[in-house]
């Protein structure tokens, strides 16, 4: 039997403490593909290599740095995590998930989470943003299966608003304001890492689907089972199989999502300066600590 997560969360904390001090902050964030250059703007940063954390999964995907980076951002204390890692890699899900169940122990209360997704709704096009509103699971698995420890979270936790509204409603106004082409939808997380074939982009069409992606969705959960409330933003890079007329290559889904960059880390900025006080004096790291036992 292995290690458990509340365990390796207290053995993480301890060493990223011991290279960067006491580090806590309300708000979170997991860059994907193209995005990690918000990471460079970070003021004050104090990064660490997930090498150095024990228990961290390390990727193995182009685009992902894989590095914790605490420090300000517009005024707010964040935590950021510059790449992820995917259950396609050959991690475990619990593993996949343990990143975002050491930010709850860091006090985050507010989780952005990015991706870069394919377009499924045919009126979407390549370069523009989707807020996601709800997701799909196709990755075959839960994070949550398995044991569950009551000092991370319920066993059944309820996921009918897994996407925050306020915050969503906030990411479009802005988004509005600034003209940038910012869809609301939902978003299919499946296990890859083949891309999909037309007949399955078809049948995520009929499900409801408008974007699709292989990530998200299990740190989705375990965020929601830990009580943090959650904005996905998806950075569409291109039309899905049959929809668009090209062949899907993995070079070209990092230039487009590059391509984004600027228009979306402006537009993460301005929601991040607007979020109101409640839920960035909220000392979710004490009480979660308390929960641990520490």
């Amino acid at each position: 039997m292995g290690i458990s997560s509340v365990a390796a969360i207290r053995e993480a904390i301890e060493v990223i403490e011991s290279h960067l001090g006491d580090v806590r902050a309300p708000i979170g964030m997991v860059l994907g593909s193209g995005l990690g250059g918000l990471a460079d703007q970070i003021e004050s940063a104090r990064s660490l290599s997930y090498s150095k954390i024990p228990h961290l999964p390390l990727s193995s995907v182009a685009g992902h740095a894989g590095c914790l980076v605490w420090g300000k951002w517009h005024g707010r204390d964040v935590i950021v995590l510059s790449g992820r890692v995917h259950r396609y890699e050959g991690h475990p899900l619990d593993r996949v998930v343990l990143p975002i169940q050491l930010l709850g122990g860091l006090g985050v209360q507010t989780l952005i989470i990015t991706n870069a997704a394919g377009a499924v709704n045919a009126d979407y096009r390549p370069g523009q943003a989707m807020v996601i509103r709800d997701h799909l699971n196709f990755q075959g698995g839960n994070p949550l299966v398995g044991y569950n420890d009551d000092r991370l979270g319920p066993r059944f936790p309820d996921m009918t608003v897994a996407y925050d509204k306020a915050l969503r409603e906030l990411t479009l106004a802005q988004a509005k304001e600034q003209g940038l082409t910012v869809h609301e939808g939902v978003y299919a997380s499946v296990l890859g890492p083949s891309y999909e074939t037309p007949a399955e982009i078809g049948m995520l069409r009929v499900c409801g689907a408008d974007a699709v992606g292989m990530s998200t969705v299990p740190e989705v959960i375990a965020a929601r089972h830990m009580g943090m409330r959650v904005l996905g933003l998806s950075v569409l890079t291109n039309m899905g199989a049959g929809i668009g007329a090209n062949e899907l290559h993995h070079d070209e889904v990092k230039v487009v999502a590059g391509q984004a960059t600027a228009g979306m880390i402006e537009l993460i900025a301005s929601v991040v300066e607007r979020l109101d006080d409640a839920h960035v004096r909220d000392d979710f790291r004490a009480r979660f600590h308390t929960r641990m036992l520490l």
